[in-house]
């Protein structure tokens, strides 16, 4: 694990998979006290590709004090957007809050690029937009 400049703890996307409990079949684990993985990006890359089982709260949503959904709110947070500069200010802007939040460095474009699954808003497979 990184700390950046701001003091915000950053993980590689192999980190994040591990502590999201994705195994070598691509599916997340359903453990009660996993972190959540909090996808900030904007509703058509959301749509066009992210990870299973990741909510989606836009880091707009949150700059303007939308609250974070009910079953995310309190839970350790994963932090993740496309290219990890979002997300570094959503987990900033989090971690502010009194929330537990690392970021994920070079976020969705590494995640595929890792080979880590990635679907579309239907469900079927994913891109990276």
């Amino acid at each position: 694990m990184k700390t950046s400049p701001s003091g915000i703890a950053r993980i590689t996307v192999e980190q994040a998979a591990e502590r999201l409990g994705y195994g070598p079949g691509g599916a997340a684990g359903g453990h009660v006290a996993a972190p959540v993985l909090l996808d900030v990006r904007e509703r058509d890359e959301w749509s066009a590709g992210h990870a299973p089982d990741a909510v989606h709260h836009p880091l707009t949503a949150l700059l303007e004090g939308v609250p974070l959904p009910p079953g995310v709110q309190g839970r350790r947070l994963v932090v993740i957007c496309r290219s990890g500069n979002r997300s570094r200010q959503a987990a900033a802007l989090l971690t502010d809050h009194a929330s537990e939040a690392v970021d994920v460095i070079g976020g969705m474009h590494e995640w595929a690029r890792a080979g880590l699954p990635v679907v579309d808003a239907q469900g079927l497979r994913g891109t990276v937009a």
